[in-house]
């Protein structure tokens, strides 16, 4: 089987020859191309080239057109600051409390910010490998590119002091991610995984989640469906055992759970969903071979009865994390 029958597999709960490995490589794959990671985050070409050195080194399932979490904030207008080898930070927002909603407009993903670079690299990439590798691309969720766009502190504030415009806001943001996601579709990814930490039940409450959260992902998961996606995926950081029930609810196909949540309570909450994750990211960095083999067999095994699992990081991977642990990981899922 090539890796895009066996996730296909692992997403319908079905048997295959192995369980898939998709190390949440992003960043490191400019480190192990000897790249600067702030050239890698602002050209499409580049991380493309980087991508695929990573895939040809370590063998695993997936390639990753993905950047940051800035890359909507920064089209609609907030201001990053790039460092050498760093991921870009924001400095100043695009919007303050006080500015009128109505203002907004969605960005053309062909010419806002860094949005056309990532859609040329999900199209290097699918060009690249074709049918025979997932290319997976990237938004952030309604909830996320919200908080990109006021900073935390004051986007849950304007939750609680004003629900009904806070609201408004989840619709506009809802739209960039919808129109941002099909653009990468038609560019050539086969899904664009929804990176969504600010929804965490560690950042909002469980009954938010349900009110202001899940119905957007319903929209957004449903036209995603629409445009051709191979599976919606949805990755939210942190202790989500209190809102993994509701994805179901959100049509999420794919569900990443972080290093801090039990295997066997994910489990019990998604016993139809394919599942993917969750060994520590800093243990990469960390760790020895031996104990990324360790864990990733735990999981393995723990999964084997049921299938629907692919082995991954929690979160992911540092840039600088050891090669011979990511290799470590694949091995151990049957990878080269």
């Amino acid at each position: 089987m090539n890796s895009m029958a066996r996730i296909t597999a692992a997403v319908t709960l079905q048997a295959s020859d192995r369980a898939p490995v998709i190390p949440q490589v992003f960043g490191h794959a400019a480190v192990l191309a000897g790249v600067p990671l702030d050239q890698y985050l602002q050209d499409g070409a580049l991380l493309a080239r980087c991508q695929l050195q990573a895939l040809d080194y370590y063998g695993y399932d997936a390639v990753f057109a993905l950047m940051d979490v800035n890359v909507e904030t920064e089209a609609l207008g907030s201001v990053l600051n790039f460092r050498p080898d760093q991921y870009p930070t924001i400095s100043a927002y695009a919007l303050s409390l006080h500015d009128p909603l109505d203002a907004l407009a969605v960005p053309d993903p062909h010419r806002a910010g860094r949005m056309p670079e990532l859609l040329k690299a999900a199209s290097l990439l699918r060009q690249a490998v074709g049918d025979d590798v997932l290319v997976v691309g990237c938004v952030l969720g309604p909830m996320t590119i919200a908080t990109q766009l006021l900073g935390l502190e004051a986007a849950l504030n304007l939750a609680i002091d004003q629900p009904d415009r806070f609201g408004r806001l989840l619709d506009f943001t809802t739209a960039v991610a919808i129109r941002f996601g099909t653009a990468q579709l038609a560019a050539g990814a086969h899904l664009p995984i929804v990176f969504d930490p600010a929804s965490t039940p560690e950042v909002i409450p469980a009954q938010f989640y349900r009110e202001f959260v899940l119905p957007r992902l319903q929209q957004v998961f449903a036209a995603f469906k629409a445009a051709g996606s191979a599976a919606n995926w949805l990755h939210t950081a942190g202790a989500t055992v209190p809102i993994l029930p509701y994805y179901p609810q959100a049509g999420v196909e794919l569900a990443n759970i972080d290093y801090c949540v039990d295997p066997q309570a994910a489990l019990q909450a998604l016993p139809n969903t394919c599942i993917d994750g969750n060994i520590k990211p800093l243990a990469f960095v960390t760790a020895t071979p031996a104990v990324i083999d360790a864990e990733a067999t735990r999981l393995l095994d723990l999964f084997a009865p049921r299938g629907g699992f692919i082995l991954s990081s929690g979160c992911e991977i540092p840039p600088e994390a050891q090669p011979a642990n990511i290799k470590a990981m694949v091995t151990a899922a049957g990878g080269r």
